[in-house]
Order: C-alpha cells, then sequence, then structure tokens
C-alpha cells in the first residue's frame, strides 16, 4: 500500500539520522536519539546484518558454552519499538555523498536466496559504528584454518566445534581407558580476548562430567597461548601481567611468548623458529582492525581500514557523517597513539556523539571528545579477576585483583545494560540475569 502524499511529504520534512552497526556504541547511541527526538519531526533508524546484539567482551563466555547468548542477546526489532527508532537488516554496500544516502546490499537467507533486496536508505546526519574484525597480519593459512570470535556466529562455531572434540575424546577413553586422549587448543594473541577465553575453557572443561561426559574433565585440556610480544596483556602493569601468567599456569594453560606464528595449517601452527603447536582448534585473537570495505567508501582511512575522525568525531572527509568505536581512529593531540578500540572507548564516543548531534541541528559549536581510560580489567573466569582502574573511578591509578576486580568487571556489564535499556528495564534484565545463572544449566550444550 502506497502511503498518501501528504504523509510522504511529512516523512520526507524529518531529519533522518541513520547509525550503521548495532554494537556497544551504535546501540546505545539510537536508544538515546529514539528517548530525546521520538518520531515526530525526526526519523532515526539503525541498520545492522544481523537480527540481534551480544556484548562483545561476553564472546568468550558464549564460545566456551559458559554463557547461553539467546538470555542476553538483545534483538533490535523488540528495542526499537520501545525506543523510537526504526531498523532495517542488511549490510553497508556504498555511500553517496552528494545525494546523501547510503546503499544496502541484498539480505540472503541461508540458501543463498534473496530475502530482502538491496535498497537505498537517504540521511541528514550518517554515524558509522560498524565495530572492527580480527586482523591476520597477512599470515597464510589463518583465514582457512583458524577461528575468529568477532560475533556471536562465530563463537557458536567454536563452541560446537569445541563439544564435538570433547565428545570424541570421551568416547575414546570409553573405548579405551588408557588411551592419551586430548583437547588441543591454540589461542594467537594474548590480549583480553585470548587470556579470557583460555581461563573459561578450563571452567567449561571441568563441568562437561556433569552434563554426559561423565570420563572427561579439565586434565584433557591442553590450552596453548601464543604471544609475539613480551607479556601477555600488555595493557595492564606488568605485575598485573606476570598475576595472570600465574593464574593460567595453575590451570594448566602453556604461555609462549615471544614466539610469532608465521604460518597456520591444518591442525598446526608454525612459528617463526620453525616449531610446530600442534592442536585441533586453533583462535586467531591477535589484533583488530577495520572490516575491508571501509577503504571503499569514499572516506578517508588509516592502513588498518579505519575512518580517521576530527576531534567531533566527524569523519575528516565529510562534516555530516561520524564514526565512533573500533571502525574509528581519533589520535588526541597529545598522545602519539589513537585512543584503543575498547568497549568503553565506543561508549564514550557514542556519548559525545549524541551530544554534537543536537548541537549540529542547533547550529552550536562542536564538543571534542576526550578519552578517558577507566583502566582494564580480564576474568579469569571463575578463577580469579585483575585489573587497574585509572583516571577519575580512583584519582590515579590503582591495580586491583580478586573478588574486587571481579565485583568491578561484572559492574562494567551492569552498567552496558543501563547503556542500552536505561534505568528501569536495565535493573529489571540484572534481576533477571541473576535469577537465570542460578536456575539454567552452568553450560550451553547445543
Amino acid at each position: 500500500m502506497v502511503p498518501p502524499k501528504s504523509t510522504q511529504q511529512q516523512q520526507a520534512r524529518k531529519t533522518q539520522i541513520v547509525v550503521v552497526g548495532g554494537g556497544a556504541g551504535g546501540l546505545e547511541l539510537v536508544r538515546k536519539l529514539g528517548a530525546k527526538y521520538g518520531r515526530k519531526r525526526h526519523d532515526i533508524i539503525l541498520v545492522d546484518q544481523n537480527l540481534s546484539h551480544i556484548w562483545k567482551p561476553l564472546l568468550h563466555e558464549v564460545a566456551a558454552g559458559s554463557l547461553d547468548a539467546n538470555l542476553d542477546e538483545v534483538g533490535y526489532r523488540g528495542h526499537c519499538a520501545r525506543w523510537g527508532y526504526r531498523f532495517f537488516q542488511g549490510s553497508l554496500e556504498s555511500i553517496d555523498r552528494e545525494a546523501k544516502s547510503i546503499r544496502l546490499a541484498p539480505v540472503l537467507d541461508d540458501h543463498g536466496e534473496e530475502l530482502i533486496g538491496g535498497h537505498t536508505i537517504r540521511y541528514d546526519i550518517l554515524v558509522l559504528a560498524v565495530g572492527s574484525i580480527s586482523n591476520d597480519f597477512g599470515v597464510p593459512g589463518v583465514a582457512e584454518h583458524c577461528l575468529y570470535l568477532d560475533s556471536r556466529e562465530q563463537a557458536d562455531r567454536f563452541r560446537t566445534k569445541l563439544l564435538n572434540q570433547c565428545l570424541r575424546v570421551s568416547r575414546a577413553m570409553i573405548a579405551n581407558p588408557a588411551a592419551d586422549e586430548r583437547v588441543r587448543v591454540a589461542i594467537v594473541g594474548a590480549g583480553a580476548t585470548g587470556v579470557e577465553l583460555a581461563a573459561e575453557l578450563y571452567n567449561a572443561a571441568g563441568a562437561l562430567k556433569h552434563y554426559g561426559l561423565e570420563v572427561f574433565d579439565e586434565t584433557r585440556l591442553d590450552v596453548t597461548i601464543v604471544e609475539a610480544g613480551p607479556r601477555i596483556l600488555p595493557a595492564l602493569p606488568e605485575e598485573l601481567s606476570h598475576a595472570a601468567r600465574g593464574e593460567l599456569n595453575k590451570l594448566g594453560v602453556v604461555v609462549r611468548e615471544n614466539t610469532q606464528v608465521i604460518l597456520a595449517r591444518k591442525g598446526a601452527l608454525v612459528t617463526q623458529t620453525g616449531d610446530v603447536i600442534a592442536a585441533e582448534l586453533m583462535v586467531w585473537a591477535a589484533g583488530v582492525k577495520g572490516a575491508e570495505f571501509l577503504s571503499g567508501l569514499g572516506l578517508a582511512t588509516n592502513p588498518r581500514n579505519q575512518i580517521l575522525v576530527t576531534a567531533t568525531l566527524q569523519t575528516v572527509t565529510d562534516p555530516d557523517i561520524f564514526a565512533i568505536g573500533d571502525c574509528a581512529s581519533y589520535t588526541p593531540p597529545d598522545q602519539d597513539a589513537p585512543v584503543p578500540p575498547r568497549a568503553q572507548a565506543a561508549h564514550q564516543m557514542a556519548s559525545t556523539v549524541f551530544t554534537n548531534i543536537h548541537r549540529k541541528q542547533k547550529g552550536k559549536k562542536l564538543k571534542n571528545f576526550t578519552y578517558e581510560d577507566k583502566g582494564s580489567l580480564i576474568s579469569l573466569s571463575r578463577f580469579s579477576t585483575v585489573g587497574s582502574l585509572m583516571g577519575n573511578l580512583v584519582g590515579g591509578a590503582l591495580a586491583v585483583e580478586g573478588r574486587m576486580a571481579r565485583l568491578i568487571y561484572t559492574t562494567l556489564y551492569r552498567l552496558h545494560l543501563l547503556g542500552i535499556h536505561g534505568w528501569f528495564r536495565g535493573i529489571g534484565l540484572m534481576v533477571i540475569g541473576r535469577v537465570n545463572r542460578v536456575v539454567r544449566p552452568k553450560l550451553k550444550l547445543h
């Protein structure tokens, strides 16, 4: 049904703000925009290739089976109905800056048949918040033989392969109790993702014996972390890095620092010294970059495909286009390196762009973005939590470990819930989440 001409003209007069990417920054931004402007004179649109959102720092728990993503994901269609914006499923294909429109690629179903045709969406203000992907640094064989943890689908894929391998080992041990069967996992990259995944795997393996794999436990798990740098967790102070390494060693994780992977092949990684690290499951978590398509949008990018932005988070190419989160690159005037690709940076950028969108429409001077490093926290599953707090939280820098660190780590996720749901619904979801962790199975095995 074609709407009346007067309705079309009314819609055309609306200020259309389009946000591409429903990650931590993008989803929080459209919630704030929808809550402030509603649909009377503004049309707030979120575009994402997926139908739901899950907080990326939780993907290692999804991969290990410790977290059921179905309980923690946020469906965009339900969320948009509550907060007054519209959602379109699709992937960004191109930007026509002269016509002020974006082109979305067709959406295909599981059989490759077209579900939603490619189409165009106009914008008055465009915000790119498409996140990042793993950076394989051109190492041969990585794309073919390694797994990534960039999305819910990739985390689910890893969990399926992990459970299948655990089942194979369990059956082999039942058939031959004397057999020395192992599940071998190699993780390239000792940042937060790699270290947290390693610890979570031991937590999950220890629980499998209660879920039908009676002869399998964590003693049958071999995990190796391969790090090209001199130590794990380089974002943390050295003493905390050493503390985390000690906890990993207690679990049985083999940590190989100053080791560069030059080749990935089926069932093994090859290092620069010629050593071969055998593993049935290989995870690449050695850094991030912007997706390849970002460099083809006609916007200025850096060698990692990240979009270059000004102090106001507008792209250096077009003031009507903003970029936030991992896909954006901004180097503060007093710094030598860009703002790091972290969830806290995306959150802070979303707040600045929300303010600047309002100021831009009022013709006011835009606010410069100031990154405040709140520190880093690393969860080693139920075994330990380490990290450092910085800036306004403690008036300096403070190393934290144990229960205090775990409490603060949990609080960060709760703040994320409040950011995307608001106070009332956010607190309600916290309560529900707590109940689910008590009554639901400890592992997701399907």
